[in-house]
């Protein structure tokens, strides 16, 4: 018997290693045990429980949420780890691996101007976000270790806000917390504390858990369909193509906006808001009153949505044929219609030039552009043991290529 086991509420480490990372890994053990000694040493207790807060990769319906469409997505088997004790001082210490201790207090997390795009925010924003809508916080110590790549499009940020709000509704709310819930308080966080405007996708996939079609039609409200996840013979691999972010705000910010130009002839505010076969029927007549592109990007969205329903609907019928069809389709129409695989103002073409070279890898199946696009990441799915990631590896460069595998459970205690 492990040395860890005494600490899970729902097994051993044998069984916590095969529902949160997939198996069995031969560091699950290590990686543990230097968390609890790193908690010992600073908390001096042992008296700890231990959290665990997946990333998260988008599959289909890539621009779809901001416009109040559908989006395909799923949590992934890196995560935030966290050894949590408590304590009755109303105090939150948070010790990152590698970053300095962060404090606040539970009682008055209050907004500050110094403390934008830092983890000190996100914990504040979360706790305010609970304490705004009537729900119980106090104080705690985390130490706390991350295997959710930075920099890797599968939203470390949002992966560490529902860490900090499951110890809440765990440890002062009883557990009874639904999952879009705490995606929410991680979103308020992000927007009004850690200031970066952000829709509610990525972090209802790491709430939620599994593989998910997420329906944004009511953004306070989301309605979740799960997916039933069959494909164990296909790998999963995120690239990094390199590329700056920094100066692309107005590439991803036209995205939404073009959408809403088109939604404007319809007399709507989104385009969730008009009905498909309005859009069917009434489409050639707004030609020449927008743009090609937002033309396009509308097309884009109504064709994305159908094809997120039908991906849902080839998972379940276990017809990988189909899903990896719909894949590619959805990476062909955000290059050509969404066109957010390089910026025009820019000449990086790292993504897009990543993108033609996969598809001559022998053994890949179906790859797109992961995320907001432009620069940063692609999603690749490939048979299993057929060399692609040693493919991939040497294509890209070991620390740009991650794999991984779904993961059934949001952010939980383990």
């Amino acid at each position: 018997m492990s040395t860890i086991d005494r600490y899970f509420s729902n097994g051993s480490l044998e069984d916590v290693c095969l529902a949160t990372y997939g198996g069995v890994i031969p560091e699950a053990e290590a990686r543990f045990e230097e968390i609890l000694e790193m908690h010992r040493q600073i908390f001096n207790t042992e008296d700890v429980e231990f959290y665990s807060s997946p990333g998260r990769i988008e599959i289909v319906g890539n621009h779809t949420d901001h416009n109040g469409g559908k989006v395909l997505c799923a949590a992934i088997n890196c995560d935030t780890l966290a050894a949590v004790s408590d304590r009755l001082d109303g105090m939150i210490e948070v010790k990152s691996k590698g970053y300095p201790m962060l404090r606040v207090d539970s009682a008055d997390p209050a907004f500050s101007v110094n403390e934008i795009g830092s983890s000190a925010a996100l914990i504040k924003g979360v706790t305010d976000y609970f304490i705004r809508s009537g729900k119980k916080v106090g104080g705690f110590s985390a130490t706390m270790t991350s295997s959710v790549p930075n920099g890797s499009g599968v939203s470390s940020s949002s992966s560490f806000e529902l860490a900090i709000a499951e110890i809440l509704n765990v440890k002062y709310n009883g557990g009874k917390l639904d999952a879009i819930f705490k995606a929410k308080a991680a979103q308020y966080a992000e927007n009004t504390f850690f200031g970066k405007p952000c829709g509610l996708m990525d972090q209802s996939a790491i709430a939620l858990g599994g593989v998910n079609l997420i329906d944004f039609k009511d953004f306070e409200n989301p309605v979740a369909e799960r997916a039933n996840w069959r494909f164990d013979d296909l790998d999963i691999f995120v690239v990094a193509t390199g590329g700056d972010h920094s100066n692309l705000t107005d590439d991803y910010a036209a995205i939404p906006q073009e959408m809403k130009e088109v939604a404007a002839c319809f007399g709507a505010k989104l385009l969730c808001q008009i009905p498909p076969e309005k859009w069917e029927r009434d489409k050639a007549n707004i030609v020449g009153k927008v743009s090609e592109r937002a033309y396009l990007r509308a097309e884009h969205f109504f064709e994305e949505n159908r094809r997120v329903e039908a991906a849902v609907e080839a998972i379940d019928a276990v017809d990988e044929e189909a899903f990896l069809d719909i894949v590619n389709k959805s990476g062909l129409s955000s290059r050509y219609k969404l066109q957010n695989t390089y910026s025009p103002a820019g000449q990086n073409r790292n993504l897009e030039n990543a993108l033609d070279r996969v598809v001559r890898i022998e053994g890949v199946l179906a790859s797109r552009v992961h995320g907001g696009g432009f620069a940063g990441t692609i999603l690749v799915f490939a048979k299993k043991e057929t060399g692609v990631d040693n493919a991939l590896r040497l294509m890209f460069g070991d620390f740009n290529v991650f794999k991984l595998g779904i993961r059934q459970s949001g952010a939980v205690r383990l």
